[in-house]
C-alpha cells in the first residue's frame, strides 16, 4: 500500500514492533460522500438526548447507504442525530464509529466515473464543463465533490468537497474555491480555476506539491 508525500508515492511505514499503523488513511472519497449525504439528508437536535451507539450505528449506515445524487430531503424526512448540534461536534464525539460505518475506502478505486480520467485525459473542453457545473452548483448553494488527478503522472490522486467561493481580485480571470479536504479537517483548502488556461489549481500540501490538477465530479449522478 502506498501514500503520497509532496506528489510521490511513498511506501508506508510501520511500527516499530512491525505492525502497520492503524490509521484511517485512503478514504477521501468516503468522507467526502459522507459530508455530502449528511448535507442533504442528515438533521441534528442539539436539545434531545443524545442516543447509545448501537442506535448511532444504525442511522449512520442507513445515511451512508442513501444516494448522494438524490435532491435534500426537507427537514422533517431527514435522518436526527440528536444531543450534537453538527456533523464536526458530532464526529468529534463518534469518531470511530464514524470510520466503522461509513463504507470501506478499496472499493471507491474501482468506480466506474474514475475511468472518466483514462479516455478525457487531455480534454480542456471537459475541463470547461466541469467548471460550469461546479459554478452552477455553487450558485444553487449546493456541494461538489470533485476528483482530483493529472493522470498519467498520479501526482494527485485525491477526492475533496468544494462548498463555496472566494472573491477574486478585480481583473484577475482566476476563479477561487473553498474545499473540504478529508486530509486536512482542520481548515477549508483552495481549488482555483484559470479561464485563460481552462485549467484547475489546488492548494499546496505535504501530500501534493500544488498546481495543476484535472476535476471530475463524482456523486453528482448514477454511475459518475
Amino acid at each position: 500500500m502506498f501514500e503520497y508525500s509532496g506528489g510521490h508515492v511513498q511506501s508506508r511505514t510501520r511500527t516499530a514492533d512491525g505492525e502497520k499503523a492503524k490509521r484511517y488513511t485512503r478514504r477521501c472519497f468516503v468522507m467526502s460522500r459522507s459530508a455530502l449525504q449528511f448535507y442533504k439528508f442528515a438533521r441534528f437536535d442539539p436539545h434531545s438526548p443524545a442516543l447509545n451507539d448501537q442506535e448511532l450505528t444504525k442511522r449512520v449506515r442507513k445515511l451512508s447507504h442513501m444516494q448522494p445524487w438524490k435532491p435534500a430531503l426537507p427537514q422533517n424526512e431527514r435522518i436526527v442525530f440528536p444531543g450534537y448540534r453538527d456533523l464536526r461536534h458530532f464526529s468529534q464525539a463518534h469518531a470511530r464509529l464514524l470510520q466503522e460505518n461509513l463504507g470501506l475506502g478499496w472499493p471507491t478505486y474501482t468506480r466506474i466515473g474514475n475511468y472518466r480520467m483514462f479516455f478525457q485525459a487531455d480534454d480542456t473542453d471537459y475541463q470547461a464543463k466541469m467548471h460550469d457545473v461546479l459554478d452552477q452548483t455553487m450558485a444553487d448553494g449546493g456541494f461538489f465533490v470533485a476528483y482530483l488527478t493529472d493522470y498519467p503522472h498520479f501526482n494527485i490522486n485525491h477526492a475533496i468537497l468544494v462548498y463555496g467561493r472566494r472573491p477574486s481580485r478585480p481583473g484577475s480571470d482566476v476563479e477561487h474555491y473553498v474545499a473540504y479536504d478529508p486530509n486536512h479537517p482542520d481548515g477549508p483548502r483552495e481549488l482555483k480555476w484559470s479561464n485563460s488556461l481552462h485549467v484547475f489549481n489546488f492548494q499546496k500540501d505535504k501530500e501534493f506539491r500544488g498546481g495543476f490538477t484535472k476535476v471530475y465530479q463524482v456523486y453528482g449522478k448514477p454511475f459518475q
